[in-house]
């Protein structure tokens, strides 16, 4: 049954069955539940047989909640988070996750890896364009993908501008990847 989390546990709410399940890379069955007058409720099952979810409020709320194993309809967790509280949970689950996708496809190729690189607070390049930073010149980085409050956003041009929290998901040689990790720290 459908449920709506509340501050210590999910109540159990008369509503549409959920949407069918959403396949995400072919790995996880997402389920999509309508919650009338309260939002969306957007979870998947884990191999220990609890669910973990969010639910986006009408309001624009969002909600991280995980169950009990034994009854999918009560939390075990409800806990409210900011956009870029959520956008931040989302950059530390996405970003591992691409880069050990992209690794997996470079490991055929001697010499060539997949880091993350942070734009930190007070990095020079806070506010200014992939161009400016010339990484592709000046280390022979590409970057591939830039993870953005939880959004993955590939082949990023040289007018995308970075933000402090992006995650730069960058390919080249270990050199040249910790060369590129120094220029966006100090410039």
């Amino acid at each position: 049954m459908p449920v709506r989390a509340s501050s210590r546990h999910c109540v159990a709410l008369s509503v549409p069955a959920p949407t069918p399940h959403l396949s995400y890379g072919g790995r996880v069955n997402v389920e999509v539940t309508p919650l009338p007058g309260i939002g969306v409720r957007k979870d998947f099952a884990l191999r220990t047989g609890q669910r973990i979810g969010v639910i986006n409020h009408r309001d624009g709320a969002i909600e991280l909640i995980i169950s009990r194993a034994d009854d999918p309809d009560a939390c075990v967790a409800s806990i409210p988070l900011t956009v870029d509280e959520a956008g931040t949970l989302g950059n530390l689950l996405g970003a591992p996750q691409l880069v050990a996708q992209l690794t997996e496809e470079h490991k055929d190729l001697p010499g060539i890896q997949t880091k993350q690189l942070p734009i930190a607070d007070g990095s020079p390049y806070d506010g200014r364009t992939l161009g400016d930073t010339q990484l592709r010149t000046r280390t022979s980085v590409s970057v591939v993908a830039v993870m953005r409050a939880g959004t993955v956003h590939p082949s990023p041009g040289p007018d995308y501008t970075f933000t402090s929290g992006d995650r730069l998901v960058a390919v080249g040689t270990s050199e040249g990847l910790g060369a590129a990790a120094k220029v966006l720290k100090n410039g």
